[in-house]
């Protein structure tokens, strides 16, 4: 499953919105636009219900007759006020959801090229960008991406911007490729697949192109993937270390003193190791970093 990729241009907050509104931007690619008068399009449907069930009622009342007199008297109080009650309050919640989808409509109309949403893509589209989007959350959501170990500035601005041209071009390919696949399954002259076949490896090109981009995304990804393990890695030892004293006072108490030297020595040694591992995973991050860079 992927995510609604939002231009990183567009304000946040219609960002937020427009991530939060999918059923409503689906509708509006298919053609969908409020009307004020929508809410009131089933109004006669209504009244028609309402009419049939207060004749109804006035046929219950008739047939009480007379001897009934009070009876009448509640219905004909009753009737009227549970009709009104039911027209009202079908209309009003029709007409407020109405008004919030027509609010949404009119806040990202502008932004019909701004977004791309998963229908947008084909399959295989939608699996390339979700590759992409995974690398992206394991980037964002390192610890050493979040301490600062990392560019963290530049991956906030640099790893939508790749995301966004990504799923744009995606989308692109998806629109193209579905095009053309339905004017070739109609059948061709020799004529025209001497068109269509240079036409058909463009788009595998693209594509290709398009794949060297996530590849290059999750190399980054896994490179800070190494970093992030080393960085868990040396908290852990250093967090060890912190109680060596600890350690040592319990195996001298207890007299194990041949059972933990060994160990007890090498912390110093992992720590170390895991420091210069830290250092090189980095490094390499950066470096695969510079491999995004337009």
């Amino acid at each position: 499953m992927v995510d609604v990729v939002v231009d990183p241009e567009v304000p946040p907050e219609d960002a937020r919105l427009i991530r939060e509104s999918l059923q409503v931007l689906i509708r509006m690619r298919d053609g969908w636009t409020p009307h004020a008068e929508a809410s009131r399009a089933n109004i006669p449907a209504r009244v028609a219900m309402a009419v049939v069930i207060l004749g109804v009622m006035l046929g219950l009342m008739l047939t009480v007759g007379r001897g009934g007199a009070g009876l009448m008297v509640i219905l004909l109080i009753a009737v009227p006020l549970l009709v009104l009650i039911f027209v009202k309050s079908d209309l009003g919640d029709e007409h407020e959801q109405t008004a919030v989808d027509r609010g949404i409509y009119e806040q990202l109309r502008w932004y019909e090229d701004r977004y791309v949403l998963p229908d947008d893509l084909d399959e295989s589209s939608r699996r390339l960008l979700a590759r992409a989007q995974r690398a992206i959350r394991t980037v964002s959501g390192s610890a050493v991406n979040n301490e600062g170990l990392l560019d963290d500035v530049r991956n906030a601005v640099m790893l939508p911007a790749q995301e966004w041209e990504i799923a744009r071009l995606l989308a692109k390919l998806s629109s193209l490729r579905a095009k053309h696949r339905r004017t070739v399954s109609e059948g061709v002259t020799p004529e025209v697949a001497a068109v269509a076949e240079p036409l058909a490896q463009a788009l595998d090109s693209s594509e290709d192109a398009v794949v060297a981009r996530v590849e290059a995304l999750e190399r980054y990804a896994a490179h800070v993937a190494d970093a992030e393990r080393a960085y868990r890695a040396r908290h852990q030892i250093e967090e060890l270390r912190g109680r060596l004293h600890q350690y040592e006072e319990l195996v001298a108490e207890s007299g194990a003193d041949r059972f933990a030297v060994p160990e007890i020595t090498r912390l110093a040694q992992d720590a170390d190791q895991l420091e210069q591992a830290l250092r090189r995973s980095v490094s390499s991050a950066h470096e695969a970093f510079r491999h995004l860079e337009p």
